[in-house]
Parts: structure tokens; sequence; C-alpha cells
């Protein structure tokens, strides 16, 4: 019996999808077991790490994150022996875990680690040290048998400096180490080199790179790394003598795509040398695809599951272990035969039901600025319709970073709008990675122009072709994507509602407010201070929340380090004094995403709450 958009009857209820969304963190082969990192929303996000014996190798209460460069990445790594190494979420340090035994502190107190990684019994990682002015960042090899946990100076330091750090990778006869390395007035996609450095002495070199990502040693006088001199992140080899480049580096089977994309974290993988010479990596145009790339530059691809957000977490023989996001599947890690094509299923990763979540649908409007890419999920339910000639709301949907991109991946919280009635369209706005550097520069300076444009065009788009009820789409965005939202409210128009999750409103509170990691970000996505002040002002939707004139839901982490939960209650404060519809809530014990099962389900069941009210649909629970 047919039913109006938005009243659907649906399976997918916010409790379920909150305790079946565990994020997966990393993978690796350890003895002949895999292990991975979980999440468990019903622990407050805690990340433990599971065995594919079916054991728990971490325990609660012991929480495996990293909050260096605050994004974290890389906070366990093993060695086949099955000792986990963690960095522990409270304090920071890094811990040995041997199994029977129990946690035991590797690092004193103090400095947050992350981006872990064991070469031949070696244990590095990324230090950050906050006490002090400046703060100091630094790759470090820490003692795996504790003795630097009472005696700091037990730590050995490879490199060091006021600037950031990712990524190092162990020689293989253990003389050298490269790391990427980067200054805090730039972000590592708009400049970043691999450097080496000779263990043991004051000897350093450089390679000329311009935004590179991951060195890999392919032997003791060879490095592979990705790097963007042109348009796409592309691997390169280069020779190497001692700590010196032999000549120009050698471009890896270039094609239009990446490999590589924005360093968040640093726990990402984005391919990984082969005993045997091969390379298996990650290539992204819109969407992922795995290939394997012979030693004459030849490239295969391989069949996987996931297409979208994958990481090459661990290699062994001819097997691979997969992380990533699939447009039929479930996110999960898999096994991978590279030889025999046989795929094995880890963790999650189970087909999705086509019925219920039928797979995105990649759409390409046009733009002011060029063309615009979006992932469209209409509404699917096939145990109901809805009335003849009426056509459903649609939520529009605006990633983070603004550096980042979405990639048409099935999912239940999509499901959850669109099992209801409610389409969504995801849209990959001008500055998303993924389609090449100059459309991700194409938001160079013109963060809050470039990024509305082009989601009031993906909306407009599908109104005009008949797809969505003009009076009922909403705008939907976290972090920098509710920055987008409520810009785009200030542009009015097109857009009946926004939800902002902990978004951006003021410039130049969070250019004040901000963590290091990002404290120059918007040099480049706005301009310099106090030279670019007008035009932060100008752009700021607190200047101009007296534009806002639909209802709008402003969800917030009461501990939120990167946005401040000032910037929403500066805007509640502004539509409020205005008279707006409006709805407030602050999350206590939540940071910059929300993490915890009661939050994750309240979040959801407000929006569609909110949604429903001012759209005029009653919603089913």
């Amino acid at each position: 019996m047919p039913q109006p958009f938005g009243s659907w009857p649906s399976p997918f209820h916010a409790a379920d999808i909150a305790s079946s969304a565990p994020r997966l963190d990393g993978a690796r082969f350890v003895g002949d077991e895999i292990w991975w990192g979980e999440s468990v929303p019903a622990e407050g996000g805690r990340v433990t790490v599971r065995s594919s014996t079916g054991t728990e190798v971490l325990p609660s209460p012991w929480s495996a994150r990293s909050r260096v460069h605050e994004y974290g990445g890389g906070a366990w790594t093993a060695d086949a022996d099955g000792i986990l190494y963690f960095v522990e979420a409270g304090g920071q340090q890094v811990h040995r875990l041997a199994p029977g035994g129990a946690p035991e502190p590797l690092t004193a107190p103090g400095p947050a680690h992350g981006g872990l990684r064991l070469q031949n019994g070696r244990l590095l990682a990324v230090r950050e040290d906050l006490s002090g002015v400046p703060h100091r960042r630094a790759i470090v090899e820490i003692p795996v048998d504790g003795s630097a946990a009472d005696d700091p100076t037990a730590v050995v330091v490879h490199a060091q400096g006021p600037g950031f750090f990712a990524h190092p990778a162990l020689s293989p006869d253990g003389s050298r180490i490269a790391w990427v390395q980067w200054t805090g007035d730039r972000m590592p996609w708009e400049s970043a080199h691999v450097r080496i450095a000779r263990i043991g002495g004051g000897e350093t070199g450089a390679l000329p790179t311009r935004a590179a990502l991951q060195p890999e040693w392919a032997d003791d006088g060879e490095l592979l790394y990705s790097d963007i001199p042109d348009d796409r992140w592309t691997l390169h080899r280069i020779g190497i003598d001692g700590v010196e480049p032999l000549g120009r580096p050698s471009p890896i089977a270039p094609v239009d795509a990446d490999i590589g994309y924005g360093l968040w974290v640093l726990g990402n993988r984005w391919y990984q040398p082969m005993a045997d010479g091969r390379i298996v990596a990650v290539r992204t145009n819109g969407r992922d695809e795995v290939v394997v790339i012979d030693q004459d530059g030849g490239a295969r691809t391989i069949e996987v599951p996931c297409d979208g957000h994958v990481s090459i977490d661990d290699v062994s023989g001819s097997r691979m272990l997969v992380t990533g996001t699939g447009s039929s599947v479930a996110p999960g890690l898999w096994s991978v035969d590279l030889e025999s094509g046989a795929v094995d299923a880890i963790a999650g990763g189970t087909p999705v039901d086509s019925a219920w979540m039928p797979p995105a649908r990649q759409i390409v409007v046009d733009g002011a600025h060029g063309p615009v890419h979006a992932f469209a999920y209409a509404p699917a339910n096939p145990q109901t319709a809805a009335p003849a000639g009426e056509l459903p709301p649609y939520v529009v949907f605006v990633h983070g970073g603004p550096t980042a991109h979405v990639t048409g991946a099935a999912s239940a919280g999509i499901a959850f709008y669109t099992s209801r009635g409610i389409g969504v369209l995801d849209v990959n706005y001008g500055g998303s990675t993924g389609y090449g550097r100059a459309y991700r520069e194409r938001l160079d300076g013109r963060w809050g122009i470039v990024d509305v444009d082009d989601v009031l065009a993906a909306a407009r788009g599908l109104a005009d072709a008949g797809l969505a009820d003009p009076a009922r789409i909403a705008i939907r965005g976290s972090s920098a994507g509710g920055w987008t939202v409520l810009s785009a409210l200030v542009r009015g128009g097109v857009f009946g509602a926004g939800i902002s999750r902990y978004g951006v409103t003021d410039l130049r509170a969070l250019a004040a407010d901000t963590h290091d990691f990002e404290k120059e970000y918007l040099n480049g996505l706005v301009g310099p201070l106090p030279e670019s002040e007008a035009v932060y002002i100008e752009r700021s939707p607190l200047t101009n929340a007296d534009r806002i004139d639909v209802p709008v839901l402003l969800l917030q982490g009461a501990d939120d380090p990167v946005v401040p939960p000032s910037q929403s209650e500066a805007i509640r404060d502004a539509l409020a004094e205005r008279g707006i519809d409006h709805e407030y809530v602050v999350y206590l014990g939540e940071g910059h995403g929300f993490r915890s099962a009661p939050t994750i389900v309240d979040a959801l069941e407000r929006e569609l709450r909110f949604l429903g009210r001012v759209f005029g649909f009653e919603p089913v629970p």
C-alpha cells in the first residue's frame, strides 16, 4: 500500500546502525592468524584488536588509539610471535602485550605516539610533545624491552623538529631510515618531502618531491614513494646512495588515477612492495581499484569486494590484507590471494541486500566552476511505495575535510534514510580528493564559494531532473561539511533545512582556536591573516546568520578540540536572537566525530524527527 515518502517502515534502526558500524583500524598477518583493530561503539568507541581465531587480543578497558596530529592512526602493530604493541588511548603511552600477559608500558608518561611500525624487530613511531612551545614532534625508535618506560633517554630520536612527521621506513640493512616531513605552514597535500637519515650519524638527505606519501625501501639501494608532480599521485622509484638520491625519480605505471590522497591519519597504506619485486597498489578515480604492478610496469586489476577508501594493510607471500568500503558490501577486511584470486572475508564485508541498498549512481552535474561529482542514493524499500505523483525529499550530504572524498559506498547509515523514503545525494564538491589535483585545488582561496556553488548545483540538478521535491531538499554535513551547510543556508534559495554536526561558523575563531595540524590550513583555503581578515569576516556564516531563514539542527561534541563548542554556540545564539527555528544538542564526552553508541543513536533519531517536522511527514521509528 502506498505511503508518503519519509514515512516508510524500515528495518534500519538507529540502535542497530550504531552497534553494527565499527570502524576498522589496520590489519596484520600475525603468524598463522590475522589481527585487526576495531572500534566498539557500545563501549564508548574503544578500539580493540581482534584475531581471526575469534579471540579479543586487547581486552577491555584497554583501547588502542592515537591522538598524534589529533586524527591519530597507526595505533598498533604486532610481531609474528603474537606480541602486540599499541598506543593506549588515555595516556598515549606505547605498551607491549605478550600472549597470556598484561600490558606493560614501553614509554614514559607525557608525549603522544602514533604511526607505529615494527621492522626487523625495531619499533618505530611518530612522537608528539605538546608540553612546550613550540610543540615538538619526532621520528623515534622505542626499545621493546621496556627500558624507556623509566628512562625516556633510552628512546632513540632519528629526526625531530617543530614540523610534522609521518611514515617512518627502515632500510633492509637497518642502517638508514626514511620518512615524510612537512612544515607547519603548509598542509601535507600541498608540500611534503621524503627525507633520509643514516642511523647513528648526522648525515641526512632529501628527495626532490612535491607532496610525497609513504616511502618504502625496495632494497638497500632503491626507494619507492608516491608523489604528485602533476595532476595525480603516482608511484615513483629512485636510486639511493647512502642518504642521497641517484638521478631523477622514475614514475611507475602512471595513469589518470591517484595512488594516495590527503594525509590526515598516520596508518594509511596505499601500496605495498612484494618480496618478488611486484607492487600491489590502490588507484583512485572517484572509486578505488586494486592493481598489481609488475617489474616491467605492466598492471592488472585484482577483483576485490571493496572500492572505497581501500588500504593495503599487509602482504605476506602472495596474500594481502585489504580494508575498505564497497558499493555492494558492508565495510570490511578481506584476505586476498593475488595468484589464485581467492577472497576471504575476515571481518565485516557482508554483501548488502540490493533491494534495500541498491548501488549508488555516479552523477556529474555542470557547476559554475566546472563539473561536480556526486553519488545519488534513491529511496528504496521493497515493501512499500509512494503515492503516485509525489516526489521524494532528499538530503544532500557534504563530507568533511574539506580535502577528502566519498566513494558511493553502501552504508546502513544512508539506508537509514533511503529505506524510509528519503533520498541521499553525497557530493564531492570542488576541493575533494580522488579526481586529480586540479579538481582539489579548485577550492584554494575560495572555501565558502566553490563548495557552496557546487552543492547548490548538485541539488538543483536533482530537482531539475524531476528526481527530488524542490521544496523538500535538506543539507547535512560534519566539520568542514557543516561549514558548507551553514554557508549554503546563508546563500539561500535551494535548501529547506540544514543539519550541521560540529560545523565551522566563525573563521577567525577557528584560526585562533584550532589545533596545530590545521593551524595554517585556512591560509590555502581562504588566505593568510591578517591580510585576509576582511574575507574571513565576510565569508563566515556567523557574520551572515541574519540571512538564514530555514530551520537548523546543530549537533556538537563537548570535547571537540578541532571545532570547539563555541563555534556551534555562536550560531545557535544568533539564530535564537532572530527567532529562527533551530535545535542545539551537545554530547558530553564526544570529540570531533561521534563514537559512542548512545550518541550515534540519538543523533540519527534527532535528524529524522527534525526532517519529519520540517518537511511534513511522520517518520516511523
